[in-house]
């Protein structure tokens, strides 16, 4: 009971940070200035200028600051996160009396934590986390909400384009995997509804939903404002993310000190002396 209990509490409280809105609102350029391309170039059009307008790296990394709520509960902390595109992303998370408390890194198939407050681990893959988020999740839909870019190994050719509220709203109702990019294990995955909103004037993601990931009464959304240059590139420091299902989760972070396509270390030794949590 007391290893469930650990489960529940860590898993609970830091997975979700990794996937979790309100609504962040950009520029509002007028409706006529927006509605020519979409009118020229249609959908194509669009979706190129969101493809050209990503953050491109090879190396990502950052600290931030958030705030955390979750049935009732407030929690602020702040942490690292670095990236190594396609294959690692690495987080920590503090409490603000400075210690620790939480390592988490993800692979492309596995996910591990170290719970350095009550010295437990958990090692396991996306069917462990997936299971116990009822979700169906995987390391690039992480990647992507946690940068504010787009899924990168997903088909593209079923959007559909309009204007909603005074931004450019990408559709689609059946995204799925690349053949190239299944694993064995992620055969079923597919996204099933996708929204994505776009500023009209650096085609940056304001946001976007991603409506079930194999139940219908799952939701994630995700938030992406005070757009700052980052070397040449556009990124959005103020993040908010919810995810709505049994109870809403929401994070809101903000980021500093972001550096790109430096190299980083990824340390993650787990102690002898730690339990580990039951899959």
């Amino acid at each position: 009971m007391k290893g469930l209990m650990s489960k529940s509490s860590v898993m609970s409280g830091i997975i979700p940070l990794i996937l979790l809105l309100f609504l962040f609102q950009g520029c509002n350029p007028t409706r006529k200035v927006m509605v020519a391309p979409i009118r020229e170039e249609g959908v194509d059009y669009i979706f190129s200028k969101l493809k050209e307008n990503e953050l491109k790296y090879e190396w990502f990394s950052a600290k931030f600051s958030a705030e955390y709520h979750n049935n009732g509960k407030d929690n602020s902390f702040n942490g690292q996160i670095r990236v190594r595109k396609d294959s690692l992303i690495w987080i920590t998370l503090t409490p603000m009396l400075g210690i620790e408390a939480v390592r988490l890194m993800i692979s492309q198939d596995s996910v591990k934590l170290m719970n350095r407050l009550n010295n437990t681990y958990f090692v396991g893959d996306y069917e462990n986390v997936n299971r116990f988020l009822n979700t169906n999740i995987d390391y690039d839909l992480l990647q992507a909400v946690l940068l504010g870019n787009d899924l990168q190994f997903y088909e593209n050719g079923k959007f559909r384009v309009m204007v909603d509220r005074n931004e450019y709203k990408l559709s689609t109702s059946e995204r799925q995997k690349l053949k190239n990019y299944v694993r064995n294990s992620e055969k079923n995955l597919k996204i099933f509804i996708q929204n994505i909103w776009l500023d009209p004037t650096h085609f940056k993601i304001t946001h976007a939903e991603v409506k079930e990931i194999r139940r219908d009464n799952i939701r994630l959304e995700s938030n992406y404002g005070s757009f700052e240059a980052v070397e040449g590139q556009l990124f959005p420091t103020a993040m908010k993310y919810t995810i709505w299902a049994e109870n809403t989760i929401r994070v809101s972070t903000t980021f500093s000190r972001i550096t790109l396509n430096v190299p980083q270390q990824f340390p993650f030794k787990i102690p002898s002396s730690y339990s580990r949590l039951e899959k």
